[in-house]
Protein backbone atom coordinates (compact mmCIF):
# COMPACT_ATOMS: atom_id res chain seq x y z
CA UNK A 1 0.00 0.00 0.00
CA UNK A 2 1.33 3.54 -1.24
CA UNK A 3 1.45 6.47 1.33
CA UNK A 4 -1.37 7.52 -0.41
CA UNK A 5 -3.31 5.17 1.15
CA UNK A 6 -3.39 3.13 -2.50
CA UNK A 7 -2.52 -0.15 -3.63
CA UNK A 8 0.90 -0.28 -5.43
CA UNK A 9 0.59 -1.43 -8.74
CA UNK A 10 2.90 -3.29 -8.71
CA UNK A 11 2.04 -5.16 -5.67
CA UNK A 12 -1.28 -5.62 -7.63
CA UNK A 13 0.26 -7.02 -10.43
CA UNK A 14 2.67 -9.23 -8.60
CA UNK A 15 -0.13 -10.71 -6.82
CA UNK A 16 -2.63 -11.32 -10.10
CA UNK A 17 0.54 -12.92 -11.75
CA UNK A 18 1.01 -15.59 -8.32
CA UNK A 19 -2.87 -15.82 -8.16
CA UNK A 20 -3.48 -15.64 -12.29
CA UNK A 21 0.00 -16.83 -14.34
CA UNK A 22 -2.07 -18.25 -17.44
CA UNK A 23 -3.51 -14.80 -17.70
CA UNK A 24 -0.83 -11.72 -19.65
CA UNK A 25 -2.02 -8.62 -16.96
CA UNK A 26 0.53 -6.53 -18.03
CA UNK A 27 -2.30 -3.94 -19.48
CA UNK A 28 -3.41 -3.98 -15.84
CA UNK A 29 0.03 -1.61 -14.93
CA UNK A 30 -1.48 1.33 -17.08
CA UNK A 31 -4.96 1.36 -16.39
CA UNK A 32 -4.42 1.19 -12.39
CA UNK A 33 -2.07 4.17 -12.85
CA UNK A 34 -4.30 5.86 -15.16
CA UNK A 35 -7.13 5.50 -12.24
CA UNK A 36 -4.93 6.74 -9.68
CA UNK A 37 -4.01 9.65 -11.53
CA UNK A 38 -7.45 10.64 -12.49
CA UNK A 39 -8.18 10.05 -8.56
CA UNK A 40 -5.17 12.38 -7.08
CA UNK A 41 -5.40 14.95 -10.11
CA UNK A 42 -8.94 15.15 -9.85
CA UNK A 43 -9.19 16.37 -6.33
CA UNK A 44 -6.26 19.17 -6.75
CA UNK A 45 -7.81 20.36 -10.06
CA UNK A 46 -11.32 20.81 -8.58
CA UNK A 47 -10.06 23.11 -5.96
CA UNK A 48 -8.56 25.75 -8.23
CA UNK A 49 -12.42 25.43 -9.87
CA UNK A 50 -13.88 25.89 -6.21
CA UNK A 51 -11.53 28.61 -5.06
CA UNK A 52 -13.27 30.56 -7.94
CA UNK A 53 -16.44 29.78 -6.84
CA UNK A 54 -17.05 27.39 -10.04
CA UNK A 55 -18.00 23.19 -9.78
CA UNK A 56 -16.36 21.52 -12.36
CA UNK A 57 -19.50 21.17 -14.69
CA UNK A 58 -20.13 25.12 -14.50
CA UNK A 59 -16.31 26.03 -15.26
CA UNK A 60 -16.54 23.47 -18.65
CA UNK A 61 -19.67 25.49 -19.73
CA UNK A 62 -17.96 28.70 -19.15
CA UNK A 63 -14.39 27.65 -20.72
CA UNK A 64 -16.47 25.98 -23.85
CA UNK A 65 -18.06 29.82 -24.38
CA UNK A 66 -15.04 31.01 -23.74
CA UNK A 67 -12.86 28.82 -26.46
CA UNK A 68 -15.86 29.80 -29.10
CA UNK A 69 -14.66 33.45 -29.54
CA UNK A 70 -15.89 36.88 -29.92
CA UNK A 71 -18.90 36.95 -29.32
CA UNK A 72 -18.89 34.11 -26.69
CA UNK A 73 -21.74 32.30 -27.75
CA UNK A 74 -23.20 28.98 -28.69
CA UNK A 75 -26.82 27.07 -28.79
CA UNK A 76 -27.56 25.14 -25.52
CA UNK A 77 -27.44 21.95 -28.08
CA UNK A 78 -23.89 22.89 -29.15
CA UNK A 79 -22.95 23.14 -25.43
CA UNK A 80 -24.66 19.73 -24.63
CA UNK A 81 -22.78 18.31 -27.50
CA UNK A 82 -19.11 19.71 -27.06
CA UNK A 83 -19.43 18.39 -23.26
CA UNK A 84 -21.63 14.91 -23.99
CA UNK A 85 -24.37 15.83 -21.91
CA UNK A 86 -28.15 15.50 -21.90
CA UNK A 87 -29.99 18.43 -22.56
CA UNK A 88 -31.40 18.41 -18.90
CA UNK A 89 -28.57 18.28 -17.87
CA UNK A 90 -27.09 21.54 -19.49
CA UNK A 91 -30.16 23.04 -18.89
CA UNK A 92 -29.52 22.64 -15.16
CA UNK A 93 -26.07 24.20 -15.63
CA UNK A 94 -27.26 27.08 -17.61
CA UNK A 95 -29.89 27.88 -14.95
CA UNK A 96 -26.99 28.28 -12.49
CA UNK A 97 -24.26 30.14 -14.45
CA UNK A 98 -27.58 32.35 -15.32
CA UNK A 99 -28.62 32.89 -11.80
CA UNK A 100 -25.03 34.01 -10.60
CA UNK A 101 -24.36 36.42 -14.14
CA UNK A 102 -21.98 34.37 -15.90
CA UNK A 103 -23.89 33.52 -19.02
CA UNK A 104 -27.32 35.09 -20.20
CA UNK A 105 -29.70 33.73 -23.04
CA UNK A 106 -30.20 35.55 -26.12
CA UNK A 107 -32.94 35.32 -29.00
CA UNK A 108 -30.96 33.88 -31.94
CA UNK A 109 -30.96 36.53 -34.80
CA UNK A 110 -31.48 33.80 -36.96
CA UNK A 111 -33.56 31.95 -35.59
CA UNK A 112 -36.43 33.46 -33.13
CA UNK A 113 -37.51 30.12 -32.01
CA UNK A 114 -34.24 29.48 -30.47
CA UNK A 115 -31.83 31.24 -28.18
CA UNK A 116 -28.21 31.67 -27.60
CA UNK A 117 -26.25 31.65 -24.46
CA UNK A 118 -23.98 34.49 -24.70
CA UNK A 119 -20.99 34.59 -21.61
CA UNK A 120 -21.40 37.70 -19.52
CA UNK A 121 -18.31 40.45 -18.98
CA UNK A 122 -18.40 39.02 -15.87
CA UNK A 123 -18.27 35.70 -16.69
CA UNK A 124 -15.55 36.33 -18.89
CA UNK A 125 -13.55 37.79 -16.15
CA UNK A 126 -13.94 35.09 -14.15
CA UNK A 127 -13.35 32.67 -16.67
CA UNK A 128 -10.20 34.01 -17.79
CA UNK A 129 -8.99 34.37 -13.90
CA UNK A 130 -10.24 30.76 -13.31
CA UNK A 131 -8.52 28.86 -16.15
CA UNK A 132 -4.78 31.50 -15.75
CA UNK A 133 -5.36 29.66 -12.52
CA UNK A 134 -6.04 25.95 -13.91
CA UNK A 135 -3.32 26.14 -16.18
CA UNK A 136 -0.70 27.13 -13.66
CA UNK A 137 -1.98 24.37 -11.70
CA UNK A 138 -1.62 21.61 -13.88
CA UNK A 139 2.17 23.14 -14.86
CA UNK A 140 2.70 22.87 -10.86
CA UNK A 141 1.07 19.07 -10.95
CA UNK A 142 2.89 17.60 -13.93
CA UNK A 143 6.22 19.73 -12.97
CA UNK A 144 8.15 16.42 -12.71
CA UNK A 145 7.39 15.55 -15.97
CA UNK A 146 9.12 16.39 -18.90
CA UNK A 147 8.33 18.05 -21.99
CA UNK A 148 9.83 14.95 -23.55
CA UNK A 149 8.02 12.90 -21.37
CA UNK A 150 4.65 14.97 -21.44
CA UNK A 151 4.85 14.89 -25.36
CA UNK A 152 4.76 10.91 -25.20
CA UNK A 153 2.40 10.57 -22.71
CA UNK A 154 -0.14 12.66 -24.85
CA UNK A 155 0.30 10.51 -27.94
CA UNK A 156 -0.04 7.32 -26.10
CA UNK A 157 -3.40 8.51 -24.79
CA UNK A 158 -4.36 9.73 -28.22
CA UNK A 159 -3.61 6.51 -29.49
CA UNK A 160 -5.69 5.00 -26.61
CA UNK A 161 -8.76 7.11 -27.22
CA UNK A 162 -8.00 6.61 -30.81
CA UNK A 163 -9.07 3.23 -30.68
CA UNK A 164 -11.66 3.28 -27.94
CA UNK A 165 -13.84 5.49 -30.31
Amino acid sequence: MGMDGMADAEEILAAWRRERPDLDVSSLAPFIRTLQVTQLLGAEVEKVFLEHGLRRGEFDVLTSLRRAGAPFTLTPSELADLLMLSRAGMTNRLDRLESAGYVERRLDPGDRRSFLIALTEHGRELIDETFTAHIANLHRLTAKVTPEQRAVLDEVMRTLLAGLR
